[in-house]
């Protein structure tokens, strides 16, 4: 997977998702410039947690999709920080399955090739095995399918193996990742 390689680098999120918007800020949060509103954002390629604050002005929603590059910015004013999961609003919580399984499926693509390359972690462990519902039998059925043909969709992955809704298995993983000091990391990068 050719992302991991740039991990020497540092590494930033282009889009972000909202998955929480406090129009009069946050208490306790010292304001460095003069700014509004804030949003909890979950990136689009690493699932980095992140507070930011929203210009002035503008009124986001949740689940709005949000440049928060390098380049000039129409919504965001600047990125406060990372997040760990611990610390966003419980409603930020209850917003992160479901914004992260929208990404999933919007790079559908990029997890079906998840499938169809993933390797072993350890002499007894295969990256699959990590996927919440797939175990060794699972696993050993998608090594033997994705070996007559690579897969093409999660749908084509679903009927030829049987499993339960693989872009819900996939959700679950990262929301671990994210939740957790996991020891392997297969969607996100560490805190």
């Amino acid at each position: 997977m050719e992302r991991r390689e740039k991990s020497s680098q540092q590494i930033y999120e282009e889009y972000a998702y909202v998955i929480d918007y406090l129009p009069y800020g946050k208490p306790g949060l010292r304001m460095r410039r003069e700014g509004g509103a804030i949003v909890q954002l979950v990136g689009e390629e690493y699932f980095t947690l992140l507070e930011a604050v929203v210009k002035s002005g503008v009124a986001l929603r949740l689940a709005d999709r949000v440049y928060i590059g390098k380049n000039s910015r129409r919504e965001i004013s600047y990125i406060v920080g990372r997040m760990k999961y611990e610390d966003l609003t419980a409603n930020a919580k209850m917003e992160l399955e479901n914004t992260i399984e929208k990404i999933v499926f919007n790079r559908e693509k990029y997890f079906v090739n998840f499938f169809n390359t993933a390797k072993p972690i350890t002499p007894r462990m295969h990256a699959l095995e990590l996927i919440p519902g797939i175990g060794k039998k699972y696993m050993w059925k998608i090594i033997d399918e994705r070996e007559k043909k690579p897969f093409e969709s999660f749908q084509d992955l679903q009927r030829r193996v049987n499993i339960p809704n693989p872009a819900k298995l996939i959700t679950k993983r990262i929301i671990e990742e994210l939740s957790s000091d996991s020891k392997y990391r297969l969607f996100t990068r560490a805190s």
